[in-house]
């Protein structure tokens, strides 16, 4: 085992990619990882039925993303653009959809005037109090909660601006075959530097002084460094002590705790539905609302989002549950959660729960709020973000080190860019630290 010169808590994209960069300018580095795998709330998986590649984790680019690019495109991994037509599904009819939000103008130019940050929530309230803005309060409310994954009592109305003003989430490509092999490069460029990764290995405690870390893990294992960086979630961090994923520090860092808990982090279900066939492309004896071609479907489901594979014919349909009501079911089965889904997408179709069971061929339910190294699944911003993440952008006596896509202050946040972009940066930093 190497002495390290610093030791990575998380081989998430953060952590991976501050591996290589410490590693390749000469720094001994260690990678602890609580999973049996590489990549945190990137997962592409294969198996259990599935007929290939499968995103249980982050699935999508948003908006430029030139990090992500550049890393995509070394390694060989072309992007391709959603395709399909996008259709809406609300009190039992079914319609294409006219436009990307279409109170948006209206929305933003109301945001565009507002003289200081409000809670979504309450920014609704104030400026679309009447009854004619019912149906828009329920759908802006509806996409902060499903899109970003946030509550609209805490999200930050300038950071939605923002976000929307700029558009990215209508520009949603994927990269073929997923994000795995932009982990597995990452990973094995580190490791021919010389950094040793190591899975399976539970952080439980940082005790910790200045230029001197001990790191306890499961299995009464211990590792010491003069610094470490932490990549850990913001759910895990956020994590009560007699919660799972708590990681105590000794001395406690009360500045940090508080500032992690200004900032949001949102819990996502996906639920992926791999079927015979595409029976939902024509009307049927079993399907009365047939969707031909489709994309994306919005509704007023209890799984209100799903997505195809467009332009790829696979018949896979993912099912997407964000936000406060995704934090509703983070401790439900995932047996509840598929039963829940079926029935959601029988109603969206005008088939059968029982139907939809005969057609499929594999299912997977991926609870991000009750998995014990997430415990959510991305942040958004809060009204005391920004000064929350500059005070945890700050080395703690030089030693503890904080980074991973909650910490990334810019129009990415919550991405898997941002992620790469606050592990690079904090590499960075740490080598300035060690010149």
């Amino acid at each position: 085992m190497i002495e390290p010169d610093i030791i990575i808590i998380g081989a998430g994209a953060a952590g991976l990619l501050a591996a290589r960069e410490l590693a390749q300018a000469g720094r001994r580095v260690l990678v602890l990882e609580a999973r049996s795998r590489l990549g945190g709330r990137i997962h592409t998986f294969t198996g259990g039925g599935f007929s290939g590649l499968t995103e249980a984790g982050a699935e999508f680019l948003h908006g430029p993303v030139p990090l992500t690019r550049e890393l995509l495109a070394a390694t060989g991994t072309a992007c391709h653009d959603t395709e399909g037509t996008t259709y809406e599904v609300h009190q039992g009819r079914v319609s294409v959809a006219e436009s990307f939000l279409e109170d948006m103008p209206q929305l933003l130019e109301k945001l565009d005037a507002l003289p200081h940050d409000l809670p979504l929530a309450d920014f609704l309230t104030q400026y679309f109090s009447g009854d004619e803005y019912r149906a828009l309060r329920a759908t802006i409310t509806g996409f902060a909660e499903g899109y970003d994954a946030a509550d609209a009592r805490r999200a930050s109305s300038f950071a939605l601006r923002e976000e929307w003003a700029g558009g990215g989430a209508e520009d949603s490509p994927r990269p073929e075959g997923g994000y795995g092999p932009l982990l597995d490069h990452l990973a094995g460029e580190a490791q021919a530097a010389g950094a040793v990764i190591q899975l399976n290995t539970v952080v439980e405690h940082i005790r910790w002084q200045r230029s001197r870390v001990s790191i306890g893990c499961n299995g009464n294992r211990r590792y010491e460094a003069p610094r470490v960086l932490i990549t850990l979630p913001l759910g895990v961090l956020q994590a009560a002590s007699e919660e799972p994923g708590h990681v105590a520090f000794a001395p406690e860092l009360p500045a940090q705790r508080q500032a992690v808990a200004e900032l949001g982090f949102g819990p996502v279900i996906k639920v992926m539905l791999e079927f015979q066939t595409a029976f939902w492309e024509q009307e049927s004896g079993e399907v009365r609302h047939a969707l031909p071609g489709l994309g994306f479907l919005f509704s007023d489901a209890a799984v209100p989002t799903w997505w195809s594979q467009q332009p790829s014919s696979r018949p896979l349909l993912t099912g997407w549950l964000a936000g406060p009501a995704a934090d509703q079911l983070r401790a439900a089965p995932d047996e509840q959660v598929l039963a829940l889904s079926l029935t959601a997408l029988a109603y969206l179709l005008g088939t059968s729960p029982d139907f939809l069971r005969t057609q499929l061929v594999a299912q997977r339910v991926v609870n991000w709020g009750a998995d014990p190294f997430a415990r959510g699944a991305y942040a958004y911003a809060t009204v005391g973000s920004a000064a929350a993440r500059q005070l945890l952008a700050a080395p703690v006596e030089d030693t503890l080190f904080f980074a991973g896509e909650g910490l990334y202050a810019g129009p990415a946040m919550g991405t898997v860019e941002a992620a790469l972009h606050s592990g690079q940066q904090v590499a960075r930093q740490l080598l300035q630290a060690l010149a």
